[in-house]
């Protein structure tokens, strides 16, 4: 018995060691030929730090490993040459006795022109999609029995739904059809809580498909199938917090992976205090560290090691996936020295990258603040070249709603818009009526059809790049005012129960038709005008007959715009307008297709957008 005591702790030591696994490496791999170059891996694995790792691959350097509070955790540096070749990294995993752990590690090639990829600009048009809620094509992966949730509820606003990847696979000719050509959807990553997980915006696993969205390989094939249509697919980044049935929020690496890890403090939500001169720290520390939600664990950017995590998985997913742009959530709540890195990180990996921020505040002073090359006071240098434009979404609808002024409704839109000088690129900013936290364009302005069609023509002219919500088009609404829910319902036909379908137009009014031809009319064309796409904008100071116009123009091409709000005609005397355009000249109008000769005067029907085409000699 005491000869065999030895023996059986040294097998019983023996199959603890082989029983340990690595569960997680992440990235699980990496390409070659890239500038981030120097590639930190995040080990997950009961008790992992007690092994010691060794590679033997050429052209790539195993930098220190890094040890924190947790055993579980271990992170290691990989130093990738310029002359590494693609193939399979093994990473040996050591005991003191030896034995070993193996975990394979590809380095792949990339796609050619990576680098170089082409992003939006104002070129394009954007369709925002909450898959959730957009087409259910695949009703085999409506509920998933491993999952927290498991509810699909079409009558509950904050019950999964059952939208998914393929859903919008099958809606890519329709979304084509209607002239866009970039496609933003809302988080796709694992969101994996018990419940109200339908939104995205609380993910579980970073590097992992919502299996009730499909599969990662589903979300490739979407961004292949949407390139061939001439459409690119716009990745939503989250870099504030993530959701609390995390991995790492459950099992923490170290106690400052997350800001106010024991207190789970809220947020104050008061994004003046980045650039308040007068604010206090800790008035500024609950807003950038403070929790989202109760189930939004707040992460800790200054911690290099979450830096580098977040840094790494957006590159991840864009050479993964071949994303042709970013838009990054709650972008000012996050530390805004990390966001500069981010940013400049991203950038200098993709020179052509355009990446959103999303500040959600209606004044454009601070709003300016993140965009490229502002100069700021303080001296903060943000990278960020696209701005959300909220301000303007304010002032289309206030503009549309009122009636009686001492002036002109649309002076809200002509002082809003010259406020630009705040922005070292105002052409440069997302415009947009209505997204998934804004209530819908159409029942904001009380369902007016004529005052939605001169809200459309503008969004479809105006400076910026436009982005319109899905079912925009059909004149969607939300009748609950400030419900999430309710913005995000349905789109029609996304079921095949549905009694409304978009595609087909079975069940769609009369109005909500014509919405569509006209919506899908004015975006088509607006492909075709370089002086929309890219030129400059002038507009002149609304008179009191309640017509806002303005010129987009460029040395090819020279559009008009007039929208009269009036429910009457209006006559334009052109020699007010001699500065844009010659009192006497020829236009095609390209909502009514009409060829026009004007001379001194021009009439505009009441209640009526035109747009018109400029005969020019330029």
């Amino acid at each position: 018995m005491k000869k065999t005591l030895p023996l059986f702790v040294a097998l019983l030591l023996s199959t603890l060691f082989y029983s340990q696994k690595i569960e997680r490496i992440e990235p699980a791999n990496w390409w070659i030929g890239m500038k981030y170059n120097t590639v930190t891996l995040l080990v997950y694995g009961k008790d992992i730090s007690n092994l010691e790792p060794k590679i033997s691959y050429p052209g790539v350097q195993l930098g220190a490993s890094k040890k924190v509070e947790n055993p579980n955790y271990l992170f290691l540096t990989l130093k990738i040459s310029d002359h590494t070749k693609p193939g399979i990294l093994n990473i040996d995993f050591f005991k003191e006795n030896g034995k070993k752990i193996t975990q394979k590690f590809p380095l792949l090639e990339r796609e050619k022109e990576s680098a170089n990829r082409e992003s939006f600009s104002q070129k394009d048009a954007i369709y925002l999609i909450v898959p959730d809620r957009f087409a259910n094509g695949n009703a085999n992966n409506d509920v998933i029995p491993t999952m927290n949730e498991k509810t699909v509820n079409r009558s509950s606003e904050d019950k999964r739904h059952g939208g998914d990847i393929h859903g919008i696979v099958n809606h890519l000719d329709y979304i084509q059809s209607l002239g866009f050509t970039q496609i933003w959807n809302t988080p796709l990553t694992e969101n994996n809580q018990p419940q109200y997980s339908y939104h995205g915006y609380a993910a579980t696993d970073l590097y992992k498909i919502d299996p009730r969205f499909g599969t990662n390989e589903d979300f490739k094939k979407l961004s292949h199938e949407a390139k061939k249509r001439n459409i690119g697919i716009i990745w939503d980044v989250i870099l504030n917090h993530c959701g609390n049935e995390y991995y790492f929020v459950k099992d923490l690496p170290s106690k400052d992976w997350l800001n106010f890890s024991d207190t789970h403090t809220r947020t104050n939500h008061l994004k003046s205090t980045v650039n308040d001169l007068y604010a206090t720290g800790i008035d500024k520390k609950e807003y950038t560290d403070g929790w989202f939600d109760d189930h939004m664990a707040d992460l800790n950017q200054k911690n290099p090691l979450v830096a580098k995590y977040l840094i790494q998985n957006t590159i991840w997913w864009v050479e993964y996936a071949g994303i042709s742009g970013l838009r990054e959530d709650t972008f000012s709540d996050a530390d805004k020295d990390f966001l500069s890195v981010w940013t400049k990180t991203i950038t200098d990996e993709y020179p052509n990258m355009n990446i959103v921020g999303e500040e959600m505040t209606r004044i454009p002073a601070q709003n300016a603040y993140w965009q490229k090359d502002k100069i700021n006071s303080d001296g903060y240098q943000s990278y960020l070249p696209t701005v959300m434009d909220f301000s303007l979404t304010d002032n289309i609808v206030t503009s549309l709603n009122r009636t009686d002024d001492w002036y002109s409704p649309w002076r809200d839109v002509y002082q809003g818009v010259a406020l630009d000088f705040f922005y070292p690129h105002p052409d440069e900013q997302l415009i947009f009526p209505d997204n998934h936290d804004i209530d819908r364009f159409y029942s904001r302005i009380n369902k007016n059809f004529s005052h939605w069609k001169l809200g459309i023509a503008m969004y479809m002219t105006m400076r910026g790049i436009p982005q319109f919500f899905y079912g925009t088009e059909v004149l969607m609404t939300n009748e609950k005012a400030g419900s999430d829910g309710q913005r995000r319902g349905d789109f029609y036909g996304g079921w095949k129960t549905d009694a409304k379908n978009t595609l087909t137009e079975k069940g769609l009014s009369t109005g909500e038709k014509e919405a569509k031809a006209y919506f899908s009319k004015l975006l088509n064309w607006r492909k075709t005008n370089s002086a929309v796409t890219n030129g400059k904008f002038l507009h002149y100071a609304p008179q009191k007959n309640n017509v806002y116009i303005y010129f987009r123009y460029n040395d090819q091409q020279q559009v008009m715009v007039l929208l009269n709000k009036n429910e009457e005609e209006v006559t334009i005397d052109l020699k007010r307008y001699h500065e844009a355009v010659p009192t006497q000249f020829k236009a095609r109008d390209i909502i009514t297709d009409q060829e026009f000769s004007f001379e001194n005067t021009l009439k505009i029907p009441a209640a009526t957008a035109m747009i018109l085409e400029i005969e020019t000699d330029r």
